[in-house]
């Protein structure tokens, strides 16, 4: 029933029982007359006064109905960040309650003048505990509501949890909480269930999160599965653009690694869908990218004596597909100036002797002070070169594919002079190690030479860029190669 009927039907009582009354009051002497054939003057009197107890009853009832709904629902209505609405039907019901009851207790005794309503109730201790244990049960239910709404901890609208119930809460009256669950079921729980029970609230009017998680295969970069789920979540409907989409590690487990997507949800009653939507579009992005989902699996790994020998250098540093990387690589260091005196054989064993190494955002290539004895090759990424100067650190520059550093540390075994830190989701470089480098130099005794005297000339290139002091090329050529020499043992 529309709540425009109801006012009608409230109405309509109102008027039919203050025009019995009236007629009642009005024609008294005529239907005591057109009465007395059949009843006596008292019984017709006992059944008068019953018959306008009733309709007073009616009649209140009815007027109490209309001016709760005309104070409440145009009156006193309060704003919201929804819009305006009336106040909470548990407020509307206790005062319509109260309101009635002051009014029954008014129409009694004008009705009944002689009798002590409050005698009636107290005279008889059985009545009052029979009543006491039959409303024990709802004055429960109405103290707990009342309590509920002091608190306030949800209203009409937000997604709540009670016990195993979720679902939408539809309305809040004196006695229950009406729930709408997610299988369009309505369950009623009382407030003195309620009232026991941990409530967890998702307000309709907050940013509420969601947890969707998923597992990758290990030889997926973690930074490109991360990347690219992000993107799609970011875009996916009901998920709120005011916060980003965190996707993160969760554990590296025995079959995969496991991520979790965290997300904020505009709508939080459709969490189910969005939650599935989710995973689809997961599924796309692995399909798309070329990304695999972890099976259970188990790896045996069967040894011989040979395996159990330790490999030779070259062989610890061999990729296994070197077939496709070793080009790229020579490519790569073909276009590094310090390495411009070697030939394409020498280039070629460099490159298959260079170590691929990834770094995520933020991490350190190398730091400031450490020892080294190895050079980089920045092959896919970016990243920033900065220096401590007055116990600051400061941002000297930034890398790009292609560029290189430690040289020094790889020529002379000095410290490093600056930290060197990925910027970009994933940063690959290629290490040139030691070793490599010294069984070049063992088989051409002529290298060492040609590379100090190019990497004298590239200093001294950056002492004029920066305005320093120019000192003599040859005898920075000669204390360089005397340091090489030195560091790799060359005679």
């Amino acid at each position: 029933m529309s709540s425009r009927t109801r006012n009608v039907v409230t109405l309509t009582t109102c008027v039919v029982a203050a025009f019995v009354l009236y007629l009642l009051y009005s024609y008294d002497a005529t239907l005591e007359i057109l009465a007395a054939r059949a009843m006596s003057a008292p019984t017709y009197r006992f059944v008068i006064t019953i018959i306008e107890f009733v309709l007073w009853i009616a009649l209140a009832f009815a007027v109490v109905r209309l001016i709760t709904r005309l104070l409440f629902e145009r009156i006193l209505r309060r704003r919201t960040a929804n819009g305006v609405e009336s106040l909470p039907p548990l407020i509307q019901n206790v005062f319509s309650l109260s309101a009635f009851l002051l009014l029954f207790v008014f129409i009694f005794n004008r009705v009944f003048p002689g009798t002590s309503l409050g005698a009636l109730f107290t005279t008889s201790a059985l009545f009052g505990v029979i009543l006491g244990l039959a409303l024990q049960d709802t004055l429960g239910n109405f103290f707990s509501g009342i309590s509920l709404h002091a608190d306030r901890p949800f209203q009409t609208g937000d997604v709540i949890r009670v016990g195993t119930w979720v679902g939408v809460v539809e309305s809040i009256t004196w006695r229950a909480v009406k729930v709408r669950t997610f299988l369009n079921h309505i369950v009623l729980i009382s407030h003195a269930n309620i009232s026991k029970e941990s409530i967890e609230v998702f307000p309709r009017d907050n940013l509420n999160a969601r947890i969707v998680t998923f597992g990758g295969e290990y030889q997926d970069s973690p930074a490109r599965v991360i990347r690219h789920v992000r993107d799609t979540v970011r875009n996916a409907p009901n998920v709120s653009r005011e916060r980003e989409p965190v996707i993160r590690v969760r554990l590296l487990g025995d079959n995969g690694v496991e991520y979790e997507v965290k997300y904020w949800l505009e709508n939080y009653a459709m969490f189910n869908d969005t939650d599935a939507l989710i995973r689809q579009r997961i599924w796309y992005v692995f399909n798309r990218e070329k990304f695999t989902f972890p099976f259970p699996t188990r790896t045996i790994h069967v040894e011989n004596f040979d395996a159990i020998m330790p490999p030779a250098p070259a062989a610890r540093t061999r990729r296994h597909d070197d077939a496709v990387h070793d080009a790229t690589f020579f490519e790569r260091l073909r276009g590094v100036p310090i390495f411009a005196p070697l030939n394409d054989d020498e280039l070629s064993q460099l490159a298959c002797a260079a170590v691929s190494r990834i770094y995520a955002t933020g991490e350190n290539i190398i730091r400031e002070g450490d020892a080294g004895s190895s050079m980089f090759i920045l092959h896919r990424g970016t990243a920033a070169v900065a220096r401590t100067i007055n116990n600051s650190k400061h941002t000297l520059a930034e890398l790009h594919h292609g560029n290189f550093f430690g040289e020094m540390a790889l020529l002379t075994g000095e410290p490093r002079t600056a930290d060197v830190t990925a910027t970009d989701d994933e940063v690959e470089v290629l290490e040139i190690q030691h070793e490599a480098l010294k069984t070049l130099l063992d088989a051409n005794d002529k290298l060492a030479e040609n590379l100090s005297e190019v990497i004298a000339a590239r200093q001294m290139g950056l002492d004029d860029a920066a305005g320093a002091a120019n000192r003599n090329q040859t005898e920075a050529k000669t204390s360089l190669l005397s340091s090489i020499r030195r560091f790799f043992n060359l005679h």
